[in-house]
């Protein structure tokens, strides 16, 4: 079982389980029943998976706006700059 949290952590989540696990962590720390080490680890990995969230739903905005205007030329290159998979030789 440890394998698999391990394993689990070290990939980026989806979207709706990113935010499932985000909205557990401000559960438990709403709760007050951490202590400060562990309110400011949950703080930690909060904010890490609010910028996940945030980076998969300005991309899901990118995909949107180039299906829906595929003529529009700075829509296509805000797309192209971002697409950080890709190997650009310069």
């Amino acid at each position: 079982m440890t394998t698999e949290k391990s394993r689990s952590e070290d990939t980026e989540p989806d979207f709706e389980s990113a935010l499932e696990q985000l909205e557990l962590l401000v559960e438990q720390m709403e709760s007050g029943d951490l202590g400060l080490a562990d309110s400011l680890k949950h703080f930690e990995r909060g904010v890490s998976l609010s910028k996940q969230c945030h980076a998969m739903i300005d991309k899901a905005r990118q995909s949107v706006e180039l299906l829906t205007n595929p003529d529009d030329e700075t829509n296509t290159a805000e797309f192209d700059v971002s697409n950080e998979d890709r190997d650009i030789p310069f």
